[in-house]
């Protein structure tokens, strides 16, 4: 049973990659035709063709590796001092092995003078290349929006959970009290496992993240209101300083950071509800939010992930993770003991969150990404725009082909990062319990 739940968890991931991927395809495609550049090739995966289909001027197919995938469109650079045109691949692996002006001008046929990407003003050449990203990007806020305000999220609330016996320091990790550690202060005060805390100091409390920081900002005596059995009690705990771990600002904690502060001894219950609408968008600016700043800090994080793929050392929670990384934790929801709807809502997280890091990891403006290509269609129109201004001869197209000895130093370095995370992934996986 164990093993087919991990087929499942994994067969789950695949396809959702296999959509996410057609659709940010898909978003080129339809907009490519939509000013008129002919499309060769649509393509969900690399390598060999499963099946394919001719329809209008476009061949449309899976490939067997379900690691990306690409469309061709005719003309993506202008002609060089020979005069030739290549079709091009918005897709980076392949840019990587086309040579940036020659290696399909074979497919060039009668009347695509007139269908080319190049010619094409710069305000269609962006919406083009943001199209790909900005499907994922939809696709993202669908899947994050219909599963919180349906199945819902897990959520802190200001019931108590348990009562901690003694004061121990998080920085610690020791769970057991000892004789002559001093009695918690909750516990001192009487409170219950039960208990919910609607008020700090006769301030009404509504959520755990309002009542945590108020016991974080209090050292010494303090007037806590509890429901219990329908009645209000007050109790009177006085706080005590300790080692306690960092939060993150959004209701996580900061692994392995500790601060000073107020402690009552208690923790609360967690329940998994809906959200609304408001609180989804509210939660939903958080996470990008969060995803930004993971993604400007991913350089730094590449010496612990080398240390964690090569030297054994601790798996960070927050460490970079890849396809294969995100299969497993797609493996390890279908085994976890929570309701079937869960694990439905964990593994629509998952595909959300895919979707939003390729958004962000495709408008990077470095080629080969899709970002730099809308960078050379924008710098090209200030360029023009100058040139008006200015009464100079129009500059012409833009020449993106001159960028690529970055764009294959660019595409080294990903392909050095995917291969260095993949190991990660199976030798020192995140994996969720």
């Amino acid at each position: 049973m164990t093993v087919l739940l991990m087929v499942i968890g994994v067969l789950v991931f695949v396809v959702g990659l296999l959509l996410s991927i057609a659709w940010h395809e898909l978003g080129h495609l339809s907009t490519a035709k939509l000013f008129g550049i002919r499309v060769p090739q649509y393509m969900v995966g690399f390598g060999p063709t499963l099946w394919s289909r001719k329809k209008g001027d476009t061949e449309y197919g899976l490939k067997a590796i379900p690691m990306g995938g690409y469309i061709r469109m005719i003309g993506m650079f202008p002609p060089g001092e020979d005069g030739k045109v290549t079709a091009r691949s918005t897709s980076p692996f392949r840019s990587m092995i086309e040579d940036a002006r020659s290696a399909a001008y074979e497919e060039l046929q009668p009347g695509d003078e007139t269908r080319l990407f190049y010619t094409r003003k710069p305000w269609k050449r962006v919406i083009v290349m943001f199209a790909g990203p900005f499907m994922n990007l939809v696709l993202a806020m669908a899947i994050f929006f219909g599963g919180w305000m349906t199945f819902g999220v897990q959520q802190t609330t200001t019931q108590v959970a348990t009562v901690t016996d003694c004061v121990l320091m998080q920085s610690d990790k020791r769970k057991v009290c000892k004789d002559g550690d001093p009695v918690a202060p909750g516990k001192a005060a009487g409170l219950q496992v039960g208990d919910k805390i609607v008020a700090f100091d006769g301030k009404p409390i509504e959520d755990w993240d309002a009542l945590q920081q108020n016991i974080r900002k209090t050292i010494g005596p303090a007037t806590l209101t509890v429901l219990r059995d329908g009645q209000k009690i007050e109790l009177r705990p006085k706080l005590v300083e300790n080692r306690v771990g960092k939060t993150d600002g959004h209701g996580g904690f900061v692994n392995g950071e500790y601060v000073s502060a107020g402690y009552l001894g208690v923790s609360a219950k967690s329940v998994v509800a809906p959200l609304t609408f408001s609180q989804s968008v509210d939660r939903v600016g958080e996470v990008v939010q969060g995803s930004v700043e993971s993604l400007a800090k991913l350089p730094g994080k590449i010496p612990a992930l080398w240390n964690a793929a090569f030297n054994g050392g601790e798996r960070e929670l927050d460490s970079p993770m890849g396809i294969v990384g995100a299969a497993r934790i797609n493996s390890d929801i279908a085994q976890l003991s929570i309701p079937a709807e869960q694990k439905v809502a964990g593994w629509l997280q998952v595909l959300g969150m895919f979707n939003l890091a390729l958004f962000l990891f495709n408008m990077l403006p470095l080629l080969p990404l899709d970002g730099g290509h809308i960078a050379g269609a924008l710098w090209e129109s200030v360029r023009r725009g100058f040139a008006r201004i200015f009464r100079r001869g129009d500059p012409g197209p833009f020449d993106v082909a001159k960028l690529m000895p970055a764009a294959y130093v660019v595409a080294g370095v990903f392909l050095c990062f995917t291969l260095l995370v993949l190991v990660a992934d199976v030798v020192n996986p995140i994996r969720i319990t």
